[in-house]
């Protein structure tokens, strides 16, 4: 009996400094040695306790890493806007996003902030990378990389995908500078000038300026932040304009991290089929999820009408110019297209990455990296419950980002600069549109860890959007 009083004492001493915010969502409680230690308590007591507390979902047990405070979904408020259907109308990029980029914050509050270390898994990477370039021989530097990429890379991929439940042979994928140049060669490959393409709304500010280069119309697609693209909202699009291209992103689309059910996915391709629809589908996210990676809409293509475009520069390196196009029915056009556009890729690059993946490195940096995702989403939404007024926040299962919506009366576009002069960089909402939805609304990214100073200026933002 006493030995229950003693473990119960520390479950209600633990939960008290949970429902207190002595450590807040997301964050890591005192480690079993720690508590033993303080408590006076047996390991077994304490691994009790903690185990209690996971069983009610308000701990979670991590690999090497401990136990942490979960987020409670039923606490988070989704975010309710949604786009308006209207009529396809040509792209025009806001000068905004040129800013932010130039300023490196697409994913970064602090941009200037640095960490003064690499993780393991880019230390391994770039290890692969130099013994790659150390093995180069001959005259090797004088000679173009084939059209496709290195078969290694590519056969490395095709084990990958297969993985997720995709099987693809090494020649149906094409090697390119990164998942926008892949989608670049996508839309060239299957629209002319003129054309109409369906978006999510809100969706990649990239994908936008890509249809704005290329002169094509776009129609938005409400989309939800639980589960992606509104296949209704689509079906009504298409029966009222023909639609040539579809951009959709099942897996973790920004900037809400929405994951498409398979109902939804076998709805979509059905319509696609209907209408002669190419489907193009950025897969960039899938390999963040903070769980097992979802398999692609492209291993449910009977048809040939999914080109999946992806990369690594979300799954591990943003300086990393390499992704990957599958270019179905257009793959021949997209390979005439990657030697008009990029002519060729590095060699070496490439062997050092198919090297990194094929030892292993790239599995365990993954690993690595849900664990530090998931902390940095669940210590981020932490923050944002305790802005004052009502704010809303998008739970993704993976993904870099969240999507926050915010009181009707906040302007987002008029406090960027304001939040510039605080030394803070905000991702507004009508990056996300090409008609001026989602004021209210901004992206917030958890790619990076919340450093003390990070989290500072995540603080003060608040009262830079309510001024």
């Amino acid at each position: 009996m006493a030995s229950e009083y003693r473990y119960q004492q520390l479950e209600n001493w633990l939960l008290q400094g949970i429902l207190e915010q002595c450590w807040r969502l997301g964050e890591r409680l005192p480690s079993v040695r720690t508590l033993c230690q303080e408590k006076g308590l047996s390991k077994a007591t304490v691994q009790h306790a903690l185990q209690r507390l996971e069983a009610q979902g308000l701990l979670e047990a991590r690999p090497k890493a401990g136990y942490f405070v979960t987020l409670q979904p039923d606490g988070v408020k989704k975010p309710l806007s949604r786009a308006r259907i209207e009529a396809p109308r040509p792209v025009s990029v806001s000068d905004l996003l040129l800013d932010i980029m130039r300023r490196s914050a697409a994913f970064d509050l602090l941009p200037d902030l640095q960490s003064g270390h690499l993780p393991p898994g880019i230390v391994a990477l770039n290890r692969s990378i130099g013994r790659s370039l150390r093995r180069q021989k001959g005259e090797d530097y004088q000679y173009y990389d084939e059209p496709d990429g290195v078969l290694l890379l590519r056969e490395q991929l095709s084990l990958h995908a297969a993985r997720r439940g995709w099987i693809v042979s090494p020649d149906q994928l094409c090697i390119t500078s990164g998942c926008q140049h892949a989608l670049f060669m996508a839309l060239m490959a299957s629209c002319e000038r003129g054309d109409v393409v369906a978006v999510e709304s809100p969706g990649f500010y990239g994908v936008l300026q890509l249809l704005e280069q290329l002169d094509l119309r776009v129609v938005e697609v409400p989309t939800s932040v639980e589960t992606g693209m509104d296949i209704d909202a689509l079906e009504e699009v298409l029966e009222r304009w023909k639609v040539k291209a579809c951009i959709v992103s099942p897996a973790f689309a920004t900037p809400g991290g929405a994951m498409m059910p398979l109902e939804s996915k076998q709805r979509l391709l059905a319509l696609a089929e209907r209408h002669n629809l190419a489907v193009i589908e950025d897969d960039i996210y899938a390999d963040t999820s903070l769980g097992a990676a979802p398999d692609p809409l492209k291993a449910l293509d009977s048809d040939n009408r999914v080109i999946l475009c992806s990369s690594f520069s979300k799954s591990l390196s943003r300086d990393l110019r390499l992704g990957w196009v599958s270019g179905a029915r257009w793959h021949d056009r997209i390979q005439h297209l990657k030697l008009v556009t990029q002519l060729a890729s590095s060699r070496y690059l490439q062997q050092g990455v198919a090297e990194f993946i094929a030892d292993g490195g790239f599995a365990a940096h993954l690993r690595r990296q849900r664990n530090e995702l998931r902390a940095n989403r669940d210590r981020l939404i932490a923050e944002l419950h305790a802005w004052p007024g009502e704010v809303r926040v998008s739970t993704p299962q993976g993904g870099l980002a969240v999507w926050v919506e915010l009181p009707q009366h906040v302007d987002t576009l008029a406090a960027y600069p304001q939040g510039l002069e605080l030394g803070v960089v905000i991702t507004p909402g009508p990056l996300f549109s090409v008609s001026g939805q989602f004021a209210n609304c901004l992206r917030i990214s958890f790619a990076h860890p919340w450093k003390a100073s990070r989290t500072e200026a995540l603080r003060r933002l608040p009262a830079v959007l309510q001024s």
